[in-house]
């Protein structure tokens, strides 16, 4: 929920419109939206001129049991330490202001979004970002600063909002914090009767590693493209429908006359070195390209959601590990480290079935990551040249959801993290790795 406070007006209004507005409900979706239309209106009484500024949170405590000591859940809240089976988290704790400004004529001019997360790891900005509207045509926008990048589906569902504690390993992978500094222009026209209306299209430009680094640590950006449509209600079933399709064209600067990529020799796959002063400056290649859907019924009391998304293309990372770095990578001496380029592919589905009331929800959820395609198996080993990063591993989870009243919810939840038979060293066998999560959320 959303309690809103007008920048000025007389005192008598500003606190009948402040009794209004505590019952006024919202929901954040995705992590780049605005406020509710409705609000907004209703903002335009008192405050047309000054603009509009508005507050919200969450609060998400948790416990997590995890199948055994030390066990590896990067992927599912964060690694539990050596001697550690079981924890209390503050997995995240959002503060968030929102400001808008109206035209003349009723229409959203300018944007501002600020967002903090605190955990008992500390404090962190996670959006800052502000958005122009151009108004006479209707239909463009520009969103700049650091803000959720336009790819896919769940990369871009709010953690208040998703039904699954976290998003899946595929997306914490390839998008690393979902957010990064840069720009995008979308195409949406927002005329009332036009037909185009429901399509959307975004193009970013982004420095590439996001809030997983510091800064910007080279001459390389990420150009982020997706076409998508809003959803769409087929009346006759009645189902609604909705998806896009998105790519990433990126890279990594090369510093070392040194990489790594995938080669096939007498039928057998290794990671090849490749030496050549030429690789100085040179792209390693990040492409990806990924298309989404979503199927729900149109039926509050048991509803029932579908999502799909599928990801595949070029990931450049280090030996080590497949996951985007934050920063060049160096090892314990800060002796600069060459990039590894794989092929990969990735895919979630989930299932969300409301029983009977909104407020409760069943959750079935499948994803795998295959960090390197041209391997599996029995020939994922270190002969060839790969490690643990070039392993796949599958992810069913299962859980209950439960709203307790309007600013309450919690979720209990289980992992079932089963990582490929290899033999790299610890991934011969299926790890015991499995994790219970019990999950709280207070918001308004």
């Amino acid at each position: 929920m959303k309690s809103i406070l007008p920048l000025k007006s007389k005192p008598l209004i500003a606190f009948v419109f402040i009794l209004f507005a505590t019952t006024t409900t919202y929901a954040q979706r995705t992590i780049n939206d605005i406020m509710d239309s409705t609000v907004v209106n209703h903002l335009l009484i008192i405050s047309k001129k000054y603009g509009s500024l508005s507050f919200s949170g969450y609060l998400q405590p948790q416990y997590q049991v995890a199948q055994s000591n030390g066990t590896l859940a990067e992927y599912q809240g964060g690694n539990f330490g050596e001697y550690t089976s079981n924890r209390f988290r503050l997995r995240r704790g959002r503060l968030r202001a929102d400001y808008m400004l109206m035209d003349d004529n009723n229409n959203p001019s300018t944007y501002f979004v600020l967002q903090f997360d605190g955990t008992e790891q500390g404090v962190n900005v996670r959006d800052f970002w502000g958005r122009y509207y151009e108004n006479k045509w209707k239909l463009f926008y520009i969103t700049m600063g650091l803000s959720g990048r336009p790819f896919g589906n769940e990369l871009q569902l709010s953690s208040a909002g998703r039904e699954a504690p976290e998003r899946g390993r595929m997306s914490q992978i390839l998008m690393r914090t979902e957010r990064d500094l840069g720009v995008t222009f979308t195409f949406n026209p927002r005329w009332k009767d036009t037909k185009l209306k429901n399509i959307v299209f975004d193009a970013g430009i982004y420095n590439g590693q996001g809030l997983a680094g510091p800064a910007e640590f080279d001459n390389s950006k990420d150009f982020i493209f997706r076409l998508s449509h809003k959803t769409y209600v087929i009346k006759s079933i009645p189902l609604s429908i909705a998806g896009g399709v998105s790519t990433l064209q990126g890279g990594l600067n090369h510093r070392l006359p040194v990489s790594y990529k995938m080669e096939q020799s007498n039928q057998v796959w290794r990671m090849a070195k490749d030496s050549s002063a030429n690789t100085i400056n040179a792209v390693a290649p990040r492409r990806y390209y990924g298309a989404d859907v979503q199927f729900a019924t149109t039926s509050k009391s048991w509803k029932t959601e579908l999502r799909a998304e599928v990801i595949s293309g070029l990931q450049t990372s280090t030996a080590t590990t497949s996951a985007t770095p934050g920063s060049y990578p160096t090892d314990s001496q800060s002796v600069l480290l060459p990039y590894y380029t794989r092929n990969f592919s990735g895919a979630y589905l989930t299932f969300v079935q409301t029983l009977n009331s909104t407020d409760n929800q069943l959750i079935l959820k499948y994803d795998y990551y295959d960090p390197n395609t041209k391997v599996s198996g029995m020939n994922v080993n270190a002969n060839q040249g790969l490690t643990a990063a070039d392993v796949r591993f599958d992810t069913f989870g299962f859980g209950f959801l439960h709203h307790f009243n309007p600013h309450f919810k919690a979720v209990i939840y289980y992992d079932m993290i089963k990582n490929e038979s290899t033999e790299i060293s610890g991934y011969e066998t299926d790890r015991k790795d499995n994790v219970f999560t019990l999950r709280t959320q207070f918001y308004f």
